[in-house]
């Protein structure tokens, strides 16, 4: 079960021994979780308790209020959608990083001041990453063809996850991350409205752009852009998955570099992970997808194509990336496997049927976050004023993220903004190495 639903229940119990217990049985029997709780009030013989429920579907939580209020001694007062509260408003906002307090302040950050800056920059275009917020700025594109799970919704209705990104962006690696909807399914409205409005940024994230129109965009604009372009659905994805692999082959014993590895799905997400473990030096990577035309382009790059059984009787590791819930049947698991189940919010393959049917490892997409990696993928490329990001720089992050992972877990944690200090310095280092940055002329008198 996935538990994607959050309420929040504003509760009165008798303050005695047994009314909290009976509650939280009566909870766990429904197969709820709990999140956060909170003392809210205390009174002489109560008190009042703010409790996050995670429910996998609306009608469980209605059964969950329906027993509450036949409950002696709990007494249900409150119900809000957490998700929907967080919500409200959006979740991103500009904010000045200067103080305009005087009309002298005004004269300095905008007429007449500014004029002087605009003169210098127009002198020397470089000066841009000096004297404006372009060197720190990342435009996070799509057009919600392939929005998580939720496939083609449009642009605007995938919005609430741009700016998610855009969150997540600022408070893990201090990168200004701006939404950039287009309402258009044609590659080349896309690649034209990017190239436009490109100078604004010093990199582009394209997000939740369906395969195969992805594959084209991407290439057109990195190959004319002269700074980053990412679709972090291939590349963001691949990166935690080479991570979470390096960390697999610690436990159970592997050569990665000689594994037979085999992806179910070859749409952004396993083109981007087939791509990345050719590049760290795997040789054998088997493929299936129902696409005959995702299969050719896989062969392509250097993959074996195959069908579903092929893959799961050649692969020692298996990655599947289809959308497809419960695809693989137990009885395709061979001995010992690796399996990576990673659609979400359900898998190819619960890990534990998977591990109850021989596997030595498996694990679902609920870890596997491109969150993970693409703050400092991306604040690594903009700190090296890189004009692409290579599969050196992919793989430095990859193995920077495997050195914070704890051992026993898969990947570390999302919000340690140490890891993304690190991974950024990681993908600077590769990134001069490899020579793929500009020159920067230093700021003149």
């Amino acid at each position: 079960m996935r538990n994607k639903i959050i309420k929040r229940t504003r509760l009165k119990f008798n303050d005695m021994p047994g009314f909290l217990g009976r509650f939280a049985t009566m909870v766990g029997e429904y197969g709820a979780l709990f999140g956060e709780i909170s003392t809210v009030h205390v009174g002489k013989r109560t008190k009042t308790r703010d409790i996050d429920l995670y429910v996998s579907e609306e009608k469980t939580f209605d059964h969950i209020c329906d027993e509450i209020r036949k409950m002696e001694g709990v007494d249900l007062i409150e119900v809000k959608d957490v998700v929907n509260e967080v919500h409200l408003g959006g979740k991103i906002e500009i904010r000045p990083r200067v103080k305009v307090e005087t009309i002298d302040d005004l004269s300095i950050v905008y007429t007449p001041g500014v004029a002087s800056v605009c003169k210098k920059i127009e002198a020397d275009p470089d000066l841009k990453y000096q004297f404006t917020g372009i060197q720190n700025s990342v435009a996070i594109v799509t057009n919600g063809t392939a929005i998580l799970g939720l496939g083609d919704i449009g642009a605007v209705a995938g919005m609430p996850v741009m700016e998610g990104k855009s969150l997540l962006f600022k408070i893990l690696s201090g990168v200004n991350g701006y939404p950039i909807l287009i309402e258009n399914k044609d590659p080349e409205v896309i690649i034209q409205a990017v190239r436009a409005i490109a100078p604004t940024f010093g990199a582009i994230k394209l997000e939740d752009i369906k395969a195969p129109e992805c594959f084209e965009i991407e290439d057109r604009l990195d190959a004319e852009l002269d700074i980053p372009v990412v679709h972090d659905d291939q590349h963001g994805t691949a990166v935690v998955v080479l991570s979470a692999l390096m960390k697999i082959a610690q436990y159970t014993y592997l050569n990665l570099k000689r594994a037979t590895i085999g992806i179910v799905g070859l749409g952004a997400a396993g083109i981007g992970i087939s791509k990345l473990l050719k590049a760290y030096g795997i040789e054998q990577v088997y493929g299936t997808d129902i696409n005959p035309e995702a299969k050719e382009r896989f062969a392509a790059l250097g993959g074996i194509p195959t069908d579903l059984d092929g893959v799961m009787k050649e692969s020692r590791i298996v990655i599947a990336t289809t959308g497809v819930p419960g695809l693989i049947k137990p009885e395709m698991v061979q001995p010992k496997q690796v399996i990576l189940a990673l659609s979400n919010p359900n898998p190819e393959i619960d890990p534990e049927d998977a591990l109850t049917a021989g596997a030595a490892y498996a694990a679902d997409g609920s870890s596997v976050n491109n969150a993970v990696a693409f703050p400092g993928l991306f604040k690594g490329a903009l700190m090296a004023r890189a004009t692409r990001v290579n599969n050196a720089m992919k793989i430095a992050a990859a193995t920077t993220i495997a050195s914070f992972t704890m051992d026993g877990d898969l990947v570390p944690n999302i919000l340690d903004t140490k890891l993304h200090e690190a991974v950024a310095e990681a993908v600077e280092e590769a990134a001069l190495k490899t020579g793929v940055v500009k020159y920067i002329k230093p700021i003149m008198d």
